[in-house]
């Protein structure tokens, strides 16, 4: 759950990626850094905050050069604190490297405690400083050889960009669990983790990375390798569910149009009679609309959203969520009052977003309150970069349907279903990571969590 942004070849890189950041601040608000690469010198500037907090004022001007890489981030792996707030930048026998990544390393705690046997010594609590120990410890002599040997020893989710002297790296894992694409801006080439960050740095988007892709950028241009095993691919649909902007183009498809096309599947498995269709703003608005075209009623924004507020979902404490529900989201009573209403949102995570929502909304007068989202109940965690780490925090693993309705006091709900999902995505189960819906990983888990998944009574789905 983090965004990253790499710029290779124009003179103000820095102030590009602190402006490509500002376009992914969706995808992490805990901090926020940028790394820039004047000649052989590589500066850093990292800090806890919205992009605007950390990278404002005169920060930008102590990072010159024609290179940079930032990352806006959100905690999956590693505490919430200025220690692992990236870019990371060491100096190590090859020189100064810099890194950010986005996705999750599943072994990262093994390899921790191998490395600490051997006397490394972390700074930090991330996944991303033990492929950094890798990559230090490697004998090759070429750095993008080292960062190669390294990713053979870990195991999940990464999209990284790599900034040493005079080149830039970007990699995506072999399974492409998340986004990465390449841009061109003048004579500069450009990496974010979404299109809509090239679009507001006025770069041309190119071409998404391919899975297992490594793309060496250097004065010369860009060199493209394929140093890993071909195997199956397992995109993150949650990116198109929830994550993404809807204005990117992410794995190949437009978000927006995808959300749409849930909504359209998502009405004809769950039709419901109503008086009008309301999204739950923002990430529910595209597949409301779909639902709304499909059913033929009246798509309404009933509910009003303050911008100024961090995305709920991705809040770090529970406490922080529920307090915010109220603060972020205001029913609109004029709208909602004496209405049958249908809440389309995008997922049902913890159900207590949900609940207050579905409270609000009777408050405001709503006679009937349905709900209908546009993905597969969620019963499993998230391995690789969204933070759903515990089942007992996931209502629908314990839960029935019926048992989830009652808790968020809605007069139905409705799930779309996983085939009728694919079918909106116009994929099919063996391209994408469905784990979250069906606890079939792509991506073997830790063996104590392996463990806990057995004993769960896929009944209770």
């Amino acid at each position: 759950m983090c965004g990253i942004v790499g710029v290779f070849g124009h003179k103000e890189a820095a102030g590009l990626a602190y402006t490509g950041l500002f376009a992914l601040q969706h995808r992490g608000q805990e901090s926020a850094g940028v790394a820039a690469a004047d000649g052989p010198n590589l500066a850093c500037r990292t800090g806890m905050g919205l992009v605007s907090d950390v990278l404002g004022g005169s920060v930008l001007d102590a990072l010159p050069g024609d290179a940079a890489i930032g990352q806006v981030r959100y905690s999956t792996t590693g505490d919430s604190n200025p220690a692992n707030a990236q870019p990371f930048l060491i100096r190590h026998h090859r020189g100064p490297i810099s890194v950010v990544h986005n996705g999750n390393l599943v072994n990262s705690i093994d390899l921790r405690a191998e490395l600490e046997e051997e006397g490394a010594i972390f700074q930090t609590t991330t996944d991303t400083e033990a492929l950094l120990h890798l990559v230090a410890r490697s004998r090759t002599h070429d750095v993008v050889d080292a960062i190669v040997e390294s990713l053979h020893q870990v195991r999940g989710a990464y999209s990284l960009l790599f900034m040493v002297p005079g080149r830039m790296i970007a990699i995506r894992d072999p399974y492409g669990f998340r986004p990465l694409c390449l841009g061109r801006l003048g004579g500069a080439w450009v990496v974010a983790s979404e299109s809509c960050a090239l679009d507001l740095m006025g770069a041309q988007f190119v071409r998404e990375m391919d899975p297992g892709e490594v793309l060496v950028v250097d004065v010369a241009g860009i060199h493209s390798l394929k140093p890993f095993k071909e195997t199956r691919s397992a995109f993150c649909i949650f990116e198109h569910v929830y994550f993404s902007r809807p204005d990117s183009t992410v794995f190949g498809k437009p978000v927006q149009r995808v959300r749409k096309r849930l909504g359209e599947q998502l009405f004809r498995e769950q039709p419901v009679q109503a008086d009008m269709v309301v999204p739950v703003p923002d990430s529910g608005v595209y597949a409301a609309m779909g639902y709304a075209r499909a059913a033929g009623l009246p798509f309404e924004m009933g509910l009003v959203r303050n911008h100024y507020v961090g995305r709920t979902f991705i809040q770090p404490t529970q406490e922080i969520r529920n307090d915010n529900v109220r603060v972020k989201l205001n029913p609109v009573r004029d709208i909602l009052a004496g209405r049958r209403i249908i809440l389309i949102d995008d997922s049902i995570v913890r159900g207590t977003t949900s609940r207050k929502i579905v409270r609000m909304c009777r408050e405001a007068g709503a006679s009937e309150v349905h709900m209908r989202v546009s993905c597969p109940p969620t019963i499993g965690p998230c391995y690789y970069g969204i933070d759903t780490p515990r089942r007992d925090e996931l209502i629908a693993a314990t839960n029935s349907v019926d048992g989830i309705r009652d808790f968020i006091g809605a007069d139905s709900l409705g799930y779309l279903s996983l085939p009728g999902m694919l079918e909106a995505m116009k994929t099919d189960e063996d391209s994408a990571c469905t784990a979250c819906w069906t606890l079939e990983h792509p991506v073997a888990i830790p063996a104590v969590d392996a463990q806990q998944l057995r004993l769960f009574e896929r009944g209770q789905r």
